[in-house]
């Protein structure tokens, strides 16, 4: 059975146009693969909200810089066993430097699977010798730019 537990990620550019993803290790598959930030979105709160608070836990970066632009995105994927089936909305955030990044608030299962980040260009994602979450990344940042 699938999970479809409701989260949000965020596509964050900066100046150079490069994209900020986190690097997982989900140690049941054994895979490490690329992800934009993101996560489940808590009872109460908005999509957009829920990019907010999880850019700022997973990256230091400020909440604020989430825009109210965003694409559905289809996803059909596997987490350390889970098998989630959902849709997730992909908001963008623009920066015009390229910010630091700090992730000091990540939860305890993240700790144990956050492998770093890196902003990487297009050319560089498509080269990526891991996988990229979701696999039509450069369509939805097509679609958000």
């Amino acid at each position: 059975m699938a999970d479809s537990r409701p989260a949000a990620r965020v596509l964050c550019v900066d100046a150079q146009e490069r994209v900020l993803l986190l690097r997982w290790h989900d140690h049941v598959s054994d895979v490490i693969f690329w992800e934009p930030p993101g996560g489940g979105i808590e009872p109460g709160e908005t999509p957009l909200e829920a990019a907010r608070r999880e850019l700022g836990e997973e990256t230091g970066l400020p909440g604020e810089s989430v825009l109210d632009l965003w694409v559905p995105v289809e996803r059909d994927y596997h987490w350390l066993g889970v098998h989630y089936v959902k849709t997730e909305p992909f908001f963008l955030a623009r920066f015009d430097h390229t910010p630091d990044v700090a992730s000091t608030e990540l939860t305890p299962e993240e700790n144990g699977t956050y492998r770093g980040h890196a902003w990487h260009t297009r050319e560089e994602l498509a080269a990526l010798p891991e996988p990229v979450e979701p696999p039509n990344l450069l369509a939805i940042l097509d679609h958000l730019l």
